[in-house]
């Protein structure tokens, strides 16, 4: 039977933790590993991230349901995601709009725009407000906790790297494994069977 999980990682292009992702999906399409999952972080049909004004907000709100139709959330560790900002750019919450400016979604090179959210409203006990400072990665890792969803952090590496977490996930430092392990012959591989194991399969 087939699970909705939700991949939060870095996905960076040249120092990000794309390799996990994609070793990932590919147990998750291919006929040989058994373990059937849709990652709702690539459902892609409507997204917001393809309209012209796209913000950090809706970039939030649109992750919150994409979580909400999950069932378990893997986060991917890497050696930036610490220090990864990509999100905390919104200055709305506490401040008047008007004084106010965000970068639409890809659109650095355009410079800020005024923001575009007139009133802001409490997001009450079923979501993380998506007006807020958190990065894009904190903010996943946020709503996945309030939505009481399995949360399966990984390192990308082969050794336990206590000190990549950041500091918001410190409750998982007992729990969190390498993605990595070298089987038999010297290779470099996913752990399958723990992945396996934790969704439940």
């Amino acid at each position: 039977m087939s699970k909705q999980v939700y991949i939060s990682a870095d996905y960076s292009e040249f120092d990000g933790d794309r390799a996990v992702v994609e070793k990932l999906n590919q147990w998750g399409s291919d006929e040989f590993h058994k373990v059937d999952f849709i990652d709702m972080s690539k459902v892609a049909s409507g997204s917001v991230s393809e309209a012209p004004d796209c913000r950090i907000c809706d970039l939030k709100d649109e992750f919150n349901r994409q979580i909400n139709a999950s069932s378990a959330v893997i986060i991917v560790i890497g050696n930036k995601t610490k220090d990864r900002t990509a999100g905390e750019a919104c200055r709305r919450a506490g401040n008047e709009q008007l004084l106010c400016n965000c970068t639409p979604y890809k659109q650095n090179t355009n410079g800020t725009k005024p923001c575009k959210v007139a009133s802001t409203v409490p997001a009450g006990n079923e979501n993380v407000g998506c007006i807020n400072s958190y990065s894009y990665l904190r903010h996943e890792f946020e709503q996945a906790k309030k939505r009481n969803k399995k949360i399966i952090v990984v390192y990308n590496s082969t050794r336990y790297e206590s000190d990549w977490l950041p500091a918001y996930m410190s409750e998982y430092k007992a729990t969190a494994r390498p993605f990595w392990i070298t089987d038999g012959f010297g290779y470099k591989v996913g752990d399958y069977h723990y992945i396996k194991e934790a969704l439940g399969f």
